[in-house]
């Protein structure tokens, strides 16, 4: 299921890209047609793929076949830390956490150094606790990567 979910997602990225485009507006049940899927699975990548804290919002409008606009947003650094810190919350999932890095790295927001320090830090061999804190002491230790990065990002 992830390879046409990634095929889907870079297929939204690049409609996204092509006029540099904030955002773009499909029909659900069309997209899912040309893709050969189900229209659940469409919702599937939009919520999973394109979420708040990857940047993007997503309006969903009822009939007319499932209109969708999708846009990207252009946020100050502040507030997209913000999001970041609220979607950690008291604890993270290693997938979770290694997603958030991901998409960092992706972002350009941190390096690809930085971002394999960081997957690291957060992996159950560096977090030798009990099982039933790790994934708090995972979003502790993210948070504060985070937090600490982008203080000190254009900084010399």
């Amino acid at each position: 299921m992830s390879k046409i979910s990634d095929i889907i997602e870079i297929f939204i990225k690049e409609l996204l890209e092509e006029d540099n485009e904030l955002g773009v507006e499909i029909q659900r049940n069309e997209l899912a047609n040309h893709f050969n899927c189900a229209p659940s699975h469409i919702n599937y990548v939009l919520t999973t793929r394109f979420t708040m804290d990857k940047g993007y919002l997503i309006e969903s409008r009822r009939g007319g076949g499932g209109n969708i606009k999708i846009l990207k947003l252009n946020i100050d650094k502040n507030t997209f830390v913000q999001i970041l810190i609220d979607e950690i919350g008291e604890n993270i999932g290693k997938m979770q956490a290694a997603s958030m890095i991901d998409m960092l790295k992706d972002r350009n927001l941190v390096t690809e150094r930085e971002s394999f320090i960081m997957a690291a830090a957060i992996s159950d061999r560096s977090i030798n606790t009990p099982i039933n804190i790790k994934n708090e002491v995972r979003a502790n230790i993210l948070r504060s990567m985070i937090i600490t990065i982008f203080n000190h990002k254009g900084r010399k």
